[in-house]
């Protein structure tokens, strides 16, 4: 949990620094990116809130997923991690939103979507990014995983942000 923190911290500095605002969405992680976010001082600075999509029902009505999105490739998939970072964006005004959306386990994986695959996703003005993991952890583990990964991608479009432009 330390490191995660360090990853809020790192956020922070950079969201305060350049006067931008966050917001999460997530599915698996149940609430965990927010927490750690949190669990830094100062955070409501740059920190709008987040939204705990768990079922699809509050992913269309809260985030605007498209039914159609979660009918042709389901709560777990690249697309809809997008469509819930770029929901998160508008709905909760923010300049930079995260998403996660995968399957903790240790039930619900099938063949094709696995316990452990995650979608992690990250919209901004410029646009979107997402990551697919298969993390083989425990329930706990994979959520802890999972929650850094987004962290990390959004310490990188920020970083590739300042490179680029």
């Amino acid at each position: 949990m330390e490191s995660l923190v360090g990853l809020a911290r790192s956020i922070q500095v950079r969201f305060i620094e350049h006067g931008r605002t966050f917001a999460t969405a997530e599915s698996c992680t149940g609430g965990l990116v927010s927490h750690v976010l949190t669990e830094v001082s100062g955070s409501s600075a740059y920190y709008v809130g987040g939204v705990v999509s768990y079922s699809d029902r509050l992913k269309r009505s809260l985030l605007g997923v498209r039914e159609a999105t979660l009918a042709r490739h389901g709560a777990v998939s690249a697309q809809t991690a997008v469509a819930m970072a770029e929901g998160a964006r508008s709905q909760l005004g923010a300049d930079v939103a995260v998403a996660v959306t995968g399957i903790a386990g240790p039930k619900g994986g099938t063949p094709d979507k696995p316990v452990g695959l995650t979608y992690v996703a990250v919209a901004d003005a410029r646009g979107h990014d997402v990551r697919r993991f298969n993390w083989t952890a425990d329930r706990t583990g994979n959520k802890l995983l999972s929650a850094a990964a987004a962290l990390e991608l959004v310490l990188e479009r920020l970083e590739s942000e300042r490179t680029t432009g």
